[in-house]
């Protein structure tokens, strides 16, 4: 009885994976949609972002880079059972989720009053480095969540199965945002001057 209650649940959880998989496909079409909606405007009319990135924006993605190794981590210690070290590496996720987080926010404080870039800026393209960043930065939002989900399901020692979808899940969705940002930021670098 408790296998087929183990092979009821894989089969439900697998499916909602599959939903998981179409949300990043969603959120992959909005950031390209982002990224067209900037050349377009800014290709033919001259109108590039004409300003250095700040320097948060790089430490951020060295922060995102660092989180995406502690995922990893705590997704081979949910797998290998080894609870505590699942929580640890999951909490130093957060932090450097949390960190990331931060760093955008001071970038977004260089921008706006150090540099004088402004969300409304005459040039459009100026203000799509807000939008672009915000919309990441929401997804973070949701990608903590996630974690928080899976550390809660850890400490509370759920079924095996259930612990291994819910890291699997978190995993899944903060590997998409690394990549995610890591495109985003080149992006914006390449055509910040």
């Amino acid at each position: 009885m408790a296998q087929i209650q183990h092979d009821t649940d894989r089969q439900n959880l697998g499916a909602k994976k599959f939903a998981m998989w179409i949300f990043i496909f969603c959120s992959f079409m909005l950031f390209a949609a982002f990224s067209s909606g900037f050349i377009v405007y800014s290709g033919g009319k001259g109108h590039g972002l004409n300003v250095a990135l700040p320097k948060a924006f790089l430490y951020s993605t060295i922060i995102i880079a660092l989180s995406s190794v502690t995922m990893f981590l705590a997704s081979k210690a949910a797998n290998a059972m080894d609870h505590a070290k699942q929580q640890l590496y999951t909490i130093l996720t957060i932090v450097l989720g949390l960190g990331f987080l931060g760093m955008q926010v001071y970038g977004w404080y260089v921008m706006t009053y150090q540099m004088q870039v402004f969300l409304t800026d005459p040039n459009a393209s100026r203000s799509f480095v807000y939008v672009i960043t915000f919309m990441h930065l929401l997804h973070i939002l949701g990608g903590i969540i996630f974690l928080l989900f899976a550390l809660g399901g850890s400490i509370k020692r759920i079924p095996q199965v259930k612990n291994i979808y819910r890291m699997d899940m978190s995993a899944i969705f903060w590997h998409f945002l690394d990549i995610v940002w890591i495109y985003l930021y080149v992006f914006l670098l390449l055509n910040s001057n």
